[in-house]
């Protein structure tokens, strides 16, 4: 059986800035990430795809080009979890060893918990920004709109980035505006969750541009069936159970999310399936040599790529500490952003901690809409990404 030092179970994000910065420590050949993709996106560029921004392209890398000189790529799935004598299953290399174990597999999107959903992507007006392969829908949608009702829905389940189902949203909206369709297009903007975004100083925003823009919002109703043939959504209060029957001429869908059923169904799974860590130390809370980050963790902060930023020098510095028999000293204090696109021009930068406390870089209101803020989301986070994280760089 192969084994190795230290063992990253995904290959996304979280997985290659772990790996980036664990491997100035560690020797070559001492660590192995298991991913069987042989792609990597840069997901937060798909609601500028859906808007027409940049063509899906921009967003794609090879997956070998950032594994990191000396760290063994392992292209494979895993399949079971054997934590009690340190090994994994795979389902092309059987069973791989570990001293140290970091579980960042990603998150699991659950289209089949929408009837009708998977069948009607990408045709008949339905859409989506969460594939790569369906993303250009939801651009196509948008410019061959001329009238009618525009829909977009959240789920009332952890997503991978809170603010993204609304972002599209405000870019069509103002699409229709800059393209003197606005009076003829209704839209609407109906959710699962209790409110349009948890923080009240962002969400207050937020809800004063929605009423200056004149998109209509809905809370606690939850998407469960698309009927394509009558371009009908079905939506339940979740309050009162009763269906919602919404017309639509076109509907982005953000579809549910959940833990991999593989974390799931593991001995590292808390009762909600994800994988249990400690939110201030990210060490597993059973297993002392295995750790986790990202969108699969137990961590109780909105999941995006930000958050994994502010995770991932935590977890190295509190691993390299295990390994020495130090204590771990490295905090995360759930420090999450989410730079909320609200036009073509124009974006809110919410940052935040565990409390719902604004953590804001600039020294600036970032609740008001600045076209400063919307250039750094275009043309400086993209490169922060490929060039500074996944080098262990930033």
């Amino acid at each position: 059986m192969a084994a190795y030092k230290v063992l990253i179970v995904g290959g996304g994000t979280a997985g290659i800035t772990v790996a980036a910065r664990l491997r100035k420590k560690l020797k070559a050949g001492e660590m192995a990430i298991i991913e069987p993709s042989t792609k990597h996106y840069y997901q937060p560029l798909w609601t500028l795809v859906g808007g027409g921004i940049f063509p899906k392209e921009r967003s794609e890398r090879q997956e070998k080009d950032y594994i990191p000189d000396g760290v063994e790529w392992i292209q494979a799935r895993v399949t079971e979890f054997y934590p009690e004598r340190n090994a994994v299953l795979t389902d092309k290399h059987g069973e791989i060893g570990y001293e140290y174990l970091v579980v960042c597999p990603g998150i699991q999107i659950n289209w089949h918990l929408v009837k009708g959903l998977k069948e009607s992507l990408g045709k008949n007006g339905v859409c989506s920004n969460y594939a790569y392969e369906t993303v250009e829908s939801t651009w196509e949608n948008i410019r061959n709109l001329k009238e009618g009702i525009a829909v977009f829905t959240q789920p009332n389940t952890p997503i991978k980035c809170g603010g993204a189902p609304q972002k599209i949203a405000y870019l069509a909206e103002d699409y229709f505006r800059l393209n003197s369709r606005r009076d003829r297009i209704v839209v609407k903007f109906i959710s699962g969750m209790p409110s349009i975004f948890s923080v009240k100083k962002y969400a207050d925003a937020l809800m004063r541009h929605c009423q200056q823009t004149g998109i209509e919002t809905l809370f606690k109703h939850n998407l469960v069936e698309i009927r394509p043939e009558k371009k009908e959504a079905i939506f339940i209060n979740l309050d009162t159970q009763q269906e919602l029957v919404q017309p639509y001429d076109m509907i982005h869908v953000t579809p549910p999310m959940g833990p991999p059923d593989f974390i799931k169904n593991s001995p590292l799974a808390d009762s909600a399936g994800w994988v249990d860590v400690n939110k201030s130390t990210l060490q597993h809370n059973k297993y002392q040599n295995v750790f986790g980050l990202g969108d699969a963790s137990s961590l109780p902060t909105s999941k995006t790529g930000a958050a994994i930023r502010k995770q991932a020098p935590v977890l190295v510095k509190n691993l390299l500490s295990l390994m020495k028999g130090e204590p771990l000293t490295a905090s995360y204090d759930g420090y999450t952003s989410c730079p909320l696109v609200t036009g073509y021009d124009s974006l809110i930068l919410a940052e935040f901690d565990y409390d719902l406390n604004p953590r804001e870089t600039f020294p600036f209101d970032q609740s008001k809409e600045r076209y400063s803020m919307f250039l750094l989301k275009k043309y400086v986070l993209p490169p922060l990404y490929w060039h500074g994280m996944l080098r262990g760089r930033a």
